[in-house]
């Protein structure tokens, strides 16, 4: 008998679309979906379909959207399809226990971090806000304590100089589907595995809060270019031009000594980017996007825009 004929997979961003669509294309059952509910988002707060919702339409599965906390409004929908397994991949919500009850081999989940390091809601940009060179992805079991699990695989990646939450998201993404997939293949071949967190080297990743968005040019360059890149795409670091909120991107070092002039100078506009003066350092800012506005590289930004000895902040 294949321990594995039924399966239901909860997921909502973009993170988790690469491991639905895995699962779905290595011939596994996937009896239903669940994502969070449809939300208004961008400019115009139009209500959108959450990526992993509109993946699984694409594949021609049903989709489950709980309203309540806990999901107590879809627990009954769930144990009626009685599945083997339930895959989790960012649904950004903690599972109750009644979910966690409902299917036979327990709840599998992906994580982007190398667990126990980063547990929580945000572990990509707290890897790249602390300069890790390397982070990974693991599949663990969930239960009610967050991401405290016992481990089933682990593979690690590494974090390239210039990565932003982005980039980085995509590679653990790609890389969670495979693993997740290798996952399933060997509880089929009877090779499940529970291998207890460690006891030491638990660290925690909160969500990015919005007050850590907003740049201050009097800490060291190479703490705010990290920011920026941890920020990137969403939510954005930002600065304050002429009273505008200007949001910035795709940083780089600039000068090593601290320049003689007051943190947040615009020092010079070349095709490098826009340099700033830092408490310690500068830094070049090669892309920049005031708001309600597109993202525009530093020249084109420039135009008709007096940057030169302005002072950000």
């Amino acid at each position: 008998m294949n321990p594995l004929q039924r399966l239901v997979f909860m997921g909502t961003p973009e993170f988790a679309v690469p491991s639905l669509r895995a699962v779905a294309a290595a011939g596994y059952d996937i009896a239903a979906v669940v994502s969070q509910p449809d939300r208004p988002r961008g400019r115009g707060q139009k209500v959108t379909y959450p990526a992993v919702k509109t993946a699984a339409l694409d594949l021609g599965l049903p989709v489950l959207q709980p309203h309540r906390k806990g999901q107590a409004d879809i627990v009954a929908d769930l144990q009626e399809l009685r599945p083997d397994l339930i895959l989790v991949a960012a649904f950004g919500q903690m599972l109750s226990q009644a979910v966690l009850d409902i299917p036979r081999l327990g709840v599998l989940n992906v994580h982007a971090s190398l667990l126990p390091r980063y547990r929580g809601a945000a572990p990509i940009q707290w890897a790249i806000l602390n300069g890790d060179e390397v982070t990974g992805v693991t599949i663990m079991w969930l239960t009610l304590e967050m991401d405290a699990g016992d481990i089933f695989l682990q593979e690690e990646q590494p974090i390239r100089p210039d990565d932003t939450a982005g980039t980085l998201a995509a590679r653990l993404a790609r890389q969670g589907a495979q693993l997740l997939v290798t996952a399933l293949r060997q509880i089929e071949a009877g090779q499940s595995v529970r291998i207890p967190q460690p006891a030491s080297g638990i660290t925690f990743a909160p969500m990015i809060s919005k007050a850590m968005s907003r740049l201050d040019f009097s800490q060291p360059a190479l703490s705010l270019q990290r920011l920026i890149r941890a920020l990137d795409p969403q939510p954005g670091a930002y600065t304050y031009y002429q009273g505008q909120v200007l949001k910035v991107f795709r940083p780089a070092m600039g000068s090593s000594l601290p320049p003689a002039v007051p943190p947040g100078t615009v020092l010079q506009v070349t095709e490098a980017g826009v340099e700033i003066a830092c408490g310690d350092g500068s830094l070049w800012i090669q892309e920049l996007q005031l708001a309600g506005r597109r993202r525009l590289c530093a020249l084109e930004f420039a135009r008709g825009q007096k940057l030169l000895q302005q002072r950000l902040g």
